[in-house]
């Protein structure tokens, strides 16, 4: 019976979860919860205040699921992700500083291009291009970064990243275009022909 719920839709659990079954949110948390934390961690770059964000997210995701406020047909981690953001610009803004988007050493934005790699060569020479390309990343001016990793790592259209950072969607699109310029550029220059 669990592993029959574990591979439901969200939607499906979330129905579930609405008709008593406490379950089906454990296993939506479960399934994103890494993701949701990466996200915050990425932004606050502070382990406590990001686990009281991360507590608060699901608190208040939870919450609004009783109150019937969820309308998201199959989008959930985009919505706990907008959830998560805007109690981080609430405690920026009650802070009255905001951080920028530069990662830690640890963020990587391609753990997440899933590795079609048959072989371990092939997966060796992935993971060398992966930490390559993600050294680039880091080299990529914060308003640039921010924009690759909210389309790439969140899937977040460009009206919603243009709506998150404040700025047009003409802006966000620009920031992306020079991103991927930028990332070829510097891709071309070390030798790296995985950036297409």
């Amino acid at each position: 019976m669990f592993m029959e719920t574990k591979f439901q839709s969200d939607q499906v659990l979330i129905r579930q979860y609405l008709e008593g079954k406490e379950t089906s949110f454990e296993i939506l948390l479960n399934r994103y919860k890494d993701k949701v934390f990466s996200y915050i961690m990425f932004t606050i770059r502070d382990e406590m205040l990001a686990n009281d964000i991360f507590q608060e997210t699901f608190m208040k995701a939870i919450r609004t699921l009783k109150k019937g406020g969820y309308n998201e047909e199959g989008k959930f981690l985009p919505w706990v992700n907008r959830i998560a953001h805007n109690l981080m610009i609430d405690h920026f803004r009650r802070n009255k500083k905001y951080p920028t988007t530069n990662g830690g050493p640890d963020f990587d934005i391609f753990d997440i291009i899933p590795d079609e790699s048959k072989t371990v060569e092939e997966t060796a020479i992935h993971g060398q291009l992966m930490g390559d390309i993600k050294k680039l990343v880091h080299q990529l001016p914060d308003d640039q970064k921010e924009v690759l990793m909210m389309r790439m790592y969140f899937d977040m259209s460009f009206k919603e990243i243009a709506e998150r950072t404040n700025v047009s969607i003409n802006t966000a699109l620009g920031r992306m275009r020079y991103a991927l310029v930028n990332l070829r550029k510097m891709a071309e220059k070390k030798n790296i022909s995985y950036v297409n």
